[in-house]
């Protein structure tokens, strides 16, 4: 068979300069977003490293003329007015970090697998009613949460901030533990049945195994929406020994005479334990995310 003459014609140059057009275009935007996302990460070491107090901010430098890892030092002996409790304050925020971590993984396993994997019927919508807390803004959900937590007697309590970070964090880790949940055959539950697992055992031995990449990207979601929140635990906390950073750093507004070098650097650390849990399970996300 022969074919016709056109169908090897090479690409016009109309089509050539259009795409040349759209990827220059691309390029531009993603080095432009780049940019914009990573400023305030340079404007924090800028601050963080600069030895005259975060002076540097106000006189428009964004080269520092000298580096200090003063700032550092500071925060690490709590030599600053503002940081004199600032491990327990990091202590505080991670127990609420790691413990809403934990619970959601737990409670948004345990619900996926009883949505996806034990055949009820018209389950579809107990997961959207869940997504459904999403459509109302996080502020008005302050006084309702309060409310509950002096009623249960929770109230200046870490725990309550915890409950109310487990319950805007387990619909969409529900949501994701599904989706990772779908890829795995149901055929291999009734194959552990059939040897005599139990609900628990498949659960434990069956599905956790083949949805860590899930349970992996459920975790580092709940404690980064932990680790940045400051509206519940203004709300919630209020003792001074159960103070968290973010609280802390509220503060700083207050006071125009603040250290902000010190209060860059304590950031800096701050932000340390998300870094470093995205780090210990990448290897997990990357496989979730090249699962078919």
């Amino acid at each position: 068979m022969t074919a016709a003459a056109g169908d090897f014609d090479p690409p016009r140059p109309n089509y050539r300069r259009r795409r040349l057009l759209i990827e220059a275009g691309s390029a531009v935007l993603a080095l432009t977003l780049l940019i914009w996302s990573l400023l305030p990460v340079y404007n924090l070491f800028l601050i963080a490293l600069d030895p005259e107090e975060g002076e540097i901010e106000f006189t428009g430098n964004i080269v520092p003329d000298e580096v200090s890892l003063d700032a550092f030092w500071v925060v690490l002996t709590q030599s600053d007015r503002y940081l004199a409790e600032y491990w327990n304050q990091f202590g505080n925020s991670l127990y609420i970090g790691l413990f809403t971590m934990l619970l959601t993984v737990l409670i948004a396993s345990l619900a996926s697998f009883a949505l996806g994997r034990m055949r009820f019927g018209q389950h579809w919508w107990l997961s959207g009613a869940a997504l459904l807390t999403y459509a109302i803004p996080g502020a008005l959900l302050g006084i309702p949460f309060h409310r509950a937590v002096n009623f249960y007697g929770l109230s200046n309590n870490p725990w309550a901030v915890i409950f109310a970070q487990v319950v805007l964090a387990a619909p969409f880790a529900i949501l994701i533990l599904r989706y990772f949940a779908n890829l795995i055959p149901l055929e291999l539950d009734d194959a552990a049945r059939i040897d005599g697992a139990s609900h628990f055992q498949v659960y434990l031995r069956v599905y956790l195994p083949l949805i860590t990449p899930g349970l992996a990207v459920a975790a580092i979601y709940a404690l980064t929406l932990a680790w940045n929140d400051y509206l519940f635990q203004v709300l919630l906390l209020s003792s001074p020994s159960n103070m968290t950073v973010a609280m802390m750093q509220g503060h700083l507004f207050e006071d125009p005479d603040a250290a902000w070098n010190a209060m860059m650097a304590a950031a800096i650390i701050y932000a340390l334990p998300p870094i470093a849990l995205f780090i210990g399970l990448r290897r997990f996300i990357a496989s979730g995310l090249g699962s078919d």
